[in-house]
């Protein structure tokens, strides 16, 4: 199905239900992946589960409600997933959620304890659960995505760009311990992250028909950019920031 490029892969998905995730579900699938998608909404999981199989053609497509928030339960998960199909070749990190402020004094600091643990404790429950399944694998990848405003944050945005940060901080020593382990010969697997500026997709776009959202990234363009990162060996991705909109 599609051009097979990920053939025979076993992918986790994290965050699977929005729209990102869908888009991704899908585009790995058409890619010949078996995608396995987690997400905290049941009903909207399960409706980009069964989008994904339709619109790849009936490929194996899975999906079950996760507490990313809990240790334990996403390590049961990883388990889960490689019991099941053998292997783990990837996982890719798409739970998100944003809140600003009007200014910087204005900041809550409700806001960052929201934000902390949808952005930092998910991708460190997701990392430590799948770490050693990902090394096994001999095309494992850990897939952030990230924000351009994590390297330049504004006023209003400093929860955000504070956890975005720290979810990158923590992925680039996920990116090291890959390197770790694979020793002089380099990594067989690679921690990666993608930054854009922000997400659009068709339903914004129905929604504010005369916006221009300069600089965002379409979330099929993300999917495909996400596909692309197993085109790549490992040490060419390993600890890389990939930039899909303007490097501030």
């Amino acid at each position: 199905m599609g051009n097979g490029a990920l053939s025979g892969a076993v992918i986790a998905v994290a965050g699977a239900g929005g729209p990102a995730g869908r888009a991704a579900l899908l585009r790995l699938a058409e890619a010949g992946a078996v995608v396995v998608g987690a997400d905290n909404d049941p009903e909207r999981l399960a409706e980009a589960v069964d989008a994904a199989r339709y619109g790849a053609g009936g490929a194996t497509v899975t999906g079950e409600p996760v507490d990313l928030l809990d240790l334990n339960s996403t390590r049961d998960w990883a388990q889960r997933v490689e019991k099941e199909f053998g292997r783990i070749d990837g996982v890719v990190h798409l739970v998100g959620g944003w809140r600003g402020s009007e200014t910087f004094i204005k900041t809550s600091l409700d806001d960052w304890d929201f934000l902390e643990l949808l952005l930092v404790k998910t991708v460190q429950h997701t990392s430590l659960a799948f770490f050693e399944g990902l090394q096994r694998s001999e095309r494992g990848r850990y897939v952030l995505i990230s924000a351009a405003g994590a390297s330049k944050p504004t006023a209003g945005n400093a929860a955000y760009a504070a956890a975005k940060a720290a979810a990158e901080a923590w992925t680039l020593a996920l990116a090291d311990a890959f390197q770790k382990a694979g020793g002089a010969a380099g990594p067989t697997s690679a921690a990666a992250i993608l930054v854009v500026k922000a997400l659009v997709h068709e339903a914004m776009r129905a929604d504010r028909p005369n916006a221009k959202f300069a600089g965002f990234t379409d979330v099929k363009d993300l999917a495909e950019a996400i596909t692309g990162v197993w085109d790549k060996s490992a040490p060419e991705v390993n600890g890389q920031r990939l930039w899909l909109t303007e490097n501030p």
